[in-house]
């Protein structure tokens, strides 16, 4: 079920019209930065995201001329995740595709004061379906703060969550 989904949700999100992206990910990268949980946060950390995932280009940016303190995930094998200062001058291209520090500098999660979790599909609980990895489900288990995903609108699923998923806080979604 959940990996059907993900395919079906992927596959979609790949065959966005490139202007309806654009628009979108402007729109939500608004959102973003005018909700209370950003402009609340000193230390933000956010995915580097794929070609067909919401783009956090620009959210990054604005972060940091913000002056927030941006950190961006480091994988591990067993599904370990920790999170390092972003330096767009310091990534290296992993297995996935994915781009991700060579920095091994964990920020601790008490420092992190919001999330930007990525994800597939969203159910209108904050429920999540992701990659399958179970990275920022085993990080967030026992985080404090806040987290927020953005999302387009066939990302908006009713599925029924694991006992191990996390909900996110806040889902952003742009019509």
């Amino acid at each position: 079920m959940k990996a059907d989904l993900r395919k079906t949700i992927v596959r979609k999100m790949k065959e966005q019209e490139l202007i309806v992206k654009q628009q979108r990910d402007a729109l939500l990268t608004q959102y973003l930065l005018e909700s209370s949980t950003y402009q609340q946060a000193r230390t933000v950390a956010v995915y580097l995201s794929l070609p067909h995932e919401f783009d956090t280009g620009l959210f990054i940016r604005q972060a940091q001329a913000d002056g927030k303190r941006v950190l961006v995930p480091k994988t591990y094998p067993q599904g370990r995740m920790t999170f390092v200062d972003y330096n767009p001058n310091d990534l290296e291209l992993t297995v996935f595709g994915i781009w991700e520090p060579r920095s091994e500098r964990a920020v601790e999660k008490s420092h992190i004061d919001l999330i930007h979790v990525p994800g597939v599909a969203f159910n209108k609980k904050g429920y999540r379906i992701g990659y399958g990895g179970g990275y920022y489900d085993r990080y967030l288990a026992d985080f404090k703060g806040m987290t927020v995903s953005t999302i387009y609108p066939y990302q908006l699923v009713d599925f029924q969550p694991d006992n191990y998923d996390i909900p996110v806080q806040e889902v952003l979604i742009c019509e």
